[in-house]
């Protein structure tokens, strides 16, 4: 079987395609069910694999994949070291994001009858002392608490920020925890002022909900809309560009980020990324007494197993909680085991 080079090609309006017809038919079937964030990023992952194996589907094994892995894990080009683990590949969560978006692509064949097994192992059997077999996953990513803003870094990002646009963005992150798409996907029909409400649309996995946000933003949002939005738009999404050449044209994702970059330059900080002000959101709902259950259904997420990393975050909530069963022991002394002879 020949060898396959993956060539992206990306026309307006249709999915991408790699050339070849297999891997191609599989995006458009991810075009139809998945968000246009998850289509590229499977896109990706597949062109970066296919790329290292060279190989077409039905001739790629499970050594292949074990090899992908490996070839991963390999330092990058200009002996760039990770400050957060110290380690020179992939992040242990790119690596296993790929291995999904690769074993995605299988599974479409297997249930199609093309391949005979899904060549991603699951994981790796392995014999413990008590003669048990028990599965290893292929990659562990260890799971880190995120980073959030003090109220003092707080303040300092939003004074830094140029346009009454950019606060509306920021407080919307920061107050309402939106997630960076989602605050770009917000169209002028979806923000709702009376009730202090945005409706999200376009959320993470195509999930729906209503946010309540603090009157801060919808006050940014009000000036922004009547002193700086051009009254002629190309788009009714909310957040558009100022400046031209396109001006009137929705805001993108880049943009955003190099607005928050000039802003964490200005304001002398060396974080303060969108999904950290979705954290620090979070965090500080949870620190001030806000259920778990309604921080899940506020930041969208599928899972409260999503929502618990806030549990941790929230050190005034721990330190409480520690606090109320000490206090329960009050009066309970452990005895000297040597006071007793």
């Amino acid at each position: 079987m020949n060898g396959f080079v993956p060539v992206l090609v990306h026309p307006s309006g249709e999915p991408p395609r790699l050339g070849e017809s297999l891997v191609d038919e599989y995006l458009r079937f991810v075009a139809a069910r998945a968000s246009a964030n998850t289509l590229l990023a499977q896109m990706f992952d597949l062109k970066v694999f296919f790329t290292v194996v060279g190989k077409e589907p039905l001739a790629v094994t499970t050594t292949d994949v074990l090899a992908f892995i490996e070839a991963q894990r390999l330092p990058r080009k200009g002996n760039v070291v990770r400050l957060v683990d110290g380690e020179s590949g992939l992040a242990a969560s790119t690596i296993k994001r790929r291995l999904a978006s690769i074993a995605g692509l299988f599974s479409y064949l297997f249930e199609r009858g093309l391949v005979e097994k899904n060549p991603v192992p699951r994981g790796l059997s392995i014999r413990s002392v008590h003669s048990r077999v028990r599965g290893v996953p292929l990659i562990r990513a260890p799971r880190r608490l995120p980073r959030i803003l003090s109220p003092d870094e707080a303040n300092m990002l939003l004074a830094a920020l140029r346009t009454e646009r950019d606060r509306a963005m920021v407080t919307l992150m920061l107050f309402g925890g939106l997630r960076r798409c989602e605050v770009l996907g917000l169209r002028m029909a979806d923000v709702h002022p009376g009730e202090r409400r945005v409706f999200v649309v376009e959320g993470k996995g195509g999930h729906q909900r209503i946010v309540p946000v603090a009157a801060t933003f919808f006050e940014h949002l009000g000036r922004y809309l009547n002193s700086e939005r051009p009254e002629v738009c190309g788009s009714d999404h909310v957040f558009v560009v100022l400046k031209r050449p396109r001006r009137g044209q929705r805001l993108s994702a880049a943009g955003v980020d190099e607005i928050l970059s000039g802003a964490r330059q200005r304001a002398g900080l060396v974080h303060a990324t969108c999904h950290e002000l979705r954290h620090t959101c979070f965090t500080r709902l949870r620190e001030s007494g806000m259920a778990l259950e309604a921080i899940q259904a506020q930041a969208g997420h599928a899972s409260i197993e999503s929502t618990r990393i806030y549990l941790h975050l929230a050190n005034d909530w721990l330190v409480g909680e520690y606090s109320k069963a000490m206090d329960s022991l009050d009066g309970l002394v452990v005895s000297d085991p040597e006071s007793t002879k």
